[in-house]
């Protein structure tokens, strides 16, 4: 089944009078349970599509579908109740909150979902414990590793039961052991039906997924099959 459809998606800023066209005419479909890469060199249009397939912006033209609803029209009001909803997000600088401990940042979404705090609570430590972190449940991010912080901001991101989870750079600020730590954790997420898309520059990273997507120049350059989960 397809989670996500986009079709001759375009994506354009207007600066004063002149016209920057960054995304143009992109065809993309993800299955449910994919995980696939993203890939291109700086300006190539990568945290641009990110930002459009994670509702944080609006394509100029075209068609976004997530799951059976067309989302490219939508206000501003009802983006953020379907990223709340159906999007989780990682991001390369975690963007945890300093002042909550891991349960509480871990619950951060679902209490903007309206859920009750018992849930909340016993849903994030259920989460805690998938990602190795129940030795932890009181601590703050700054009294964790880079990996470990990481390791939150995953949790976190499955806190709604997403359909789709949209990672940036996600080893990007981790060294070579956290990152292969936190690899495996996606690659586990998938073999559960996860359907996660990467943005990364790093090859190592992009050989794990299934498909890699090549960005140039705002365009799809071309799709590697890797056909695999490592």
């Amino acid at each position: 089944m397809a989670i996500v459809k986009i079709e001759k998606l375009c994506k354009s800023y207007f600066l004063g009078t002149y016209t920057l066209p960054v995304l143009k005419d992109m065809d993309l479909t993800f299955e449910e349970g994919e995980y696939a890469a993203i890939m291109g060199p700086s300006g190539s249009g990568k945290s641009t599509l990110l930002n459009v397939l994670g509702c944080l912006d609006r394509p100029t033209s075209g068609s976004y579908f997530l799951g059976d609803r067309d989302v490219s029209n939508l206000s501003d009001d009802e983006l953020s109740f379907i990223r709340g909803q159906r999007i989780g997000f990682i991001f390369q600088s975690y963007n945890l909150i300093p002042q909550l401990n891991i349960i509480e940042n871990i619950a951060v979404p679902m209490f903007y979902q309206g859920k009750s705090e018992d849930f909340c609570h016993q849903r994030a430590l259920e989460l805690a414990e998938m990602v190795g972190l129940t030795d932890r449940l009181t601590h703050r991010p700054y009294e964790l590793s880079g990996g470990q912080q990481q390791r939150v901001a995953i949790a976190r991101s499955l806190a709604n039961d997403p359909l789709i989870i949209l990672a940036d750079e996600p080893t990007g600020n981790l060294d070579s052991e956290s990152g292969r730590d936190i690899l495996k954790i996606l690659n586990s997420l998938c073999e559960q039906g996860k359907t996660l898309l990467v943005v990364t520059h790093d090859a190592g990273v992009g050989k794990r997924a299934e498909r890699i997507i090549h960005l140039l120049d705002g365009y799809i350059e071309r799709i590697e099959n890797n056909g695999h989960k490592e």
